[in-house]
């Protein structure tokens, strides 16, 4: 009798662990049969767009393909939710737009395209307005060679702080300049074997150089003796140059006379040549005419010839 009742017992045991074993299974299924008639018993939606924007959705475009429970004069709360989310969106990527910016900025957050920039380096770490101490309104580019390094640390010295200065390095020899005090804030651009307008067109972008008035583009082998960069800034203030170069000192081998500095007045704008030289009095190179050695644009020239 005992080992009759202990058989039972054996046998109920073992249907009760069986009947545990399979109860995931059963409660898996019947969960995911009734998720589907769920399903089922909503309209078919189609997600064609979103758009995140600092984190939060936005914008979120559905399309019902099946939508019967609406009548059609009275939008669902959700359909209408949405359409004035998106209006409210529309509205603020208008404002983010500008003409300046490039196409596709309108979906950025507002600060993060910026229209203008600099050569400046920044730090990875705390405010941009604080990596530099002062901002100054003009800038001066060479591009150099170290051979002649000591030419250009005395045209360097005829500027003052006002300057900003750029040396393009044809010859990739950066690190020496640093026995001058002056290159430690200076902007240096190394690439090999090029000239000052290759290196004009690729690092000074009318947008990079939007913050100077006058942009100086010279050769590194000027004689600057007489030279005085704040007294030539205020007569082309004056004048209202807005493409001009510094004099040429008179001397023998000078190639044209509309460059030859003129003592009886300011600034010329034309000049007499030699007989032949030009077709008409007011075309170059007797007017309207600048030598490249030592170009001065003002900002807005400077994005027209670029």
């Amino acid at each position: 009798m005992n080992l009759s009742r202990m058989g039972i017992f054996t046998r109920s045991t073992g249907s009760r662990k069986q009947n545990e074993s399979m109860r995931p299974f059963v409660t898996t299924f019947v969960g995911v049969f009734f998720g589907f008639l769920v399903g089922l018993s909503f309209p078919t939606l189609s997600l064609t767009k979103f758009s995140l924007s600092s984190g939060v959705l936005t914008t979120i475009d559905v399309k019902d393909t099946e939508y019967t429970k609406s009548s059609p004069s009275s939008p669902a709360p959700l359909q209408h939710s949405l359409v004035n989310n998106r209006s409210s969106v529309n509205a603020t990527s208008k404002k983010i737009w500008v003409p300046s910016n490039p196409r596709g900025a309108e979906k950025l957050p507002p600060g993060i395209v910026r229209a203008e920039s600099d050569l400046y380096l920044r730090r990875l770490w705390g405010k941009p307005n604080e990596d530099l101490t002062s901002t100054p309104k003009y800038l001066v580019t060479f591009t150099v060679g170290y051979n002649l390094r000591k030419n250009i640390d005395a045209a360097v010295k005829k500027f003052s702080g006002n300057f900003t200065i750029l040396l393009f390095h044809y010859d990739g020899r950066t690190a020496e300049w640093d026995e001058f005090e002056w290159s430690k804030e200076a902007i240096h651009v190394s690439v090999r074997r090029q000239t000052k307008w290759w290196y004009a067109k690729r690092f000074l972008h009318p947008d990079i150089v939007a913050p100077y008035d006058y942009i100086f583009i010279w050769d590194e082998d000027l004689g600057v003796e007489h030279f005085n960069a704040e007294k030539y800034i205020k007569l082309v203030r004056k004048h209202g140059l807005e493409i001009s170069q510094p004099g040429l000192e008179p001397r023998k081998g000078l190639t044209w006379k509309m460059t030859k500095r003129r003592g009886d007045r300011e600034v010329h704008k034309e000049t007499e040549e030699k007989p032949g030289w030009c077709n008409h009095p007011h075309v170059p190179p007797c007017a309207a005419f600048v030598e490249i050695m030592a170009p001065v644009f003002s900002r807005d020239a400077w994005r027209c010839v670029i």
